[in-house]
This record gives structure tokens, sequence and C-alpha cells, in this order.
């Protein structure tokens, strides 16, 4: 059974930082192009960074580039998200995903999910 859990949320002041975590198990990690997304209230859940299985190439959304860093560590089975200088516009419920295509903007592109770790940044 595939599983993708994510830590790391909470409550952060404007500027401040934080870094997600996921761990994945019941696949083989290393063949997986790894992502995440976040969905704010009321609005659709949009792509913030993707990183492929060797960690050699990754994208990022333009609102978090600079900013957020993405990362993997193969042997822990293992995705970070460094969020750095956070605003209150990052404030969001952040979702791991993972698939086995190269890397992608489409959330179609990914086949599984992690529940959700909520970050929120105060003003």
């Amino acid at each position: 059974q595939v599983q993708l859990v994510e830590s790391g949320g909470g409550l952060v002041q404007h500027g401040g930082s934080l870094r997600l975590s996921c761990a994945a198990s019941g696949i083989t990690f290393r063949f997986l192009t790894m992502a995440w997304f976040r969905q704010s209230p009321g609005k659709e859940r949009e792509f913030v960074a993707t990183l492929s299985g060797s960690g050699s190439d990754t994208i990022y959304a333009d609102s978090v580039k600079g900013r957020f860093t993405i990362s993997r560590d193969n042997a822990k089975n293992a995705v970070y998200l460094q969020m750095n200088s956070l605003k209150p516009e990052d404030t969001a419920l952040y979702y791991c995903a993972a698939g086995y295509r190269g890397i992608s903007m489409q959330e179609r592109q990914y086949t599984r999910w992690g529940q959700g770790t909520q970050v929120t940044v105060s003003a």
C-alpha cells in the first residue's frame, strides 16, 4: 500500500521559515517524480514545486521561486520543501504527490497523494 505522509506544517510569522517533509512507503522511491502542491480556502489546488527521481531536475511555481527549495533523500524515502521568506499568501494546505512520469506542473501526472499539512503565515 503506497502511503505519503506530510509533516512540518504550522503557524509562522511573515518572513519566517518552515521545512515540510513527506515520507513515502510501499513504493520504489527513487523512481518517483515528487511534487508539492497547495490549496488555500476557496481556491483550486495549485502547483508549488517538483523534483525528478535523481534530484537533478526541478520546476518551481513563479510565486515561490527563490524562496522555496525542494529536495529529496532517496535513502530515507523522503522529500522536503524548505520554505523561506514566507508570506501570508503562502497560507494553504500543502500536499505531497508522487508520479512515475517526468517532472510536470500538472496534477494529473501524479497518482499518489498525501493528506496534506497546514501552513499558516500570519501578517
